[in-house]
């Protein structure tokens, strides 16, 4: 059995670890309380525009934009999201996991697969296994998720229109509460509006455009590719904060359970060194009786 010093250090490192993951809880609920307002007010925006490509893209024809051009599959590129920092249960390992799964299935045709990482964990995973990759960013925070799903989408654009790549995909985590995220692939060229409605049906209503559909489609459908990437940063943004959150609540209460059991043996030893000395007291006494 442990000594009673060694106990008593025992107890209080899981309580100064305890006093650690409980401030990291309370942090990370401030912040997905502001990150789920963003991407809740931004899930409308989302939406509007998914519709108005959507109906230009159905009275414009397939043929009115180059990112609607369907191709064989023989190059395509993933952009992988996770984030920087661990502590948040297997957020990070679900979407690295989810990438690997979709590119030994359906990506198992394509000759070549590049990644487009954002986020160092799954930087450092993919690093480590010779992946193919085209660039890396770090994650998103609130403050430059736009200007990243900007410069993403510039890249991912300028690849599909040289023809470097055919298909390009995006992985992330959807955030649905603070305890539930749901890994998400989801094809973003080519262009295939609507497709994520679901059973909504896009109504088609030949409106007169100005200066005209194609010129529209030219300037809406490049947005519509960065709306998507951000989308996805600001939901993978709030999925972390959410995981992490309840990451380290089950620390917290963790930690509380070997506090317990810490206690509880603590106790149990310092009865049994008590009882120890009584005896030799009682022994003694006898002795010197006898």
């Amino acid at each position: 059995m442990a000594s009673l010093k060694a106990i008593r250090n025992r107890i209080v490192s899981v309580k100064n670890t305890r006093k650690i993951t409980r401030a990291m809880k309370l942090v990370a609920a401030a912040k997905l309380r502001r990150a789920q307002d963003t991407i809740i007010a931004a899930r409308p925006y989302s939406a509007a525009l998914t519709s108005v490509v959507a109906e230009l893209s159905g009275v414009a024809g397939k043929d009115a934009h180059p990112l609607f051009e369907e191709r064989e599959l023989k190059r395509a590129a993933v952009v992988v999201m996770t984030s920087d920092r661990g502590l948040a249960g297997a957020f990070n390992t679900n979407v690295i996991k989810a990438v690997e799964r979709y590119a030994a299935n359906e990506l198992s045709g394509a000759t070549e697969v590049s990644l487009r990482i954002i986020g160092k964990k799954a930087n450092q995973h993919f690093s480590r296994r010779n992946a193919n990759i085209a660039s890396y960013e770090l994650a998103p925070t609130s403050a430059t998720a736009l200007s990243l799903a900007r410069e993403t989408a510039n890249r991912v654009i300028d690849d599909f229109m040289a023809g470097k790549v055919d298909k390009v995909f995006l992985a992330y985590n959807e955030f649905k509460s603070a305890g539930s995220q749901a890994v998400k692939v989801i094809q973003v060229l080519p262009v295939h509006p609507g497709d994520d409605k679901g059973d909504q049906q896009v109504q088609q209503v030949d409106y007169i455009y100005e200066p005209s559909k194609e010129a529209l489609l030219t300037r809406l459908v490049p947005l519509y590719v960065q709306i998507q990437i951000y989308r996805a940063a600001l939901e993978s943004l709030a999925a972390f904060f959410g995981a992490q959150m309840m990451a380290m609540e089950n620390a917290t209460k963790n930690a509380g359970d070997m506090i317990q059991r810490y206690t509880l043996q603590y106790n149990r030893a310092r009865q049994a060194a008590i009882t120890k000395e009584l005896a030799e007291i009682v022994g003694g006494a006898e002795a010197l009786k006898g």
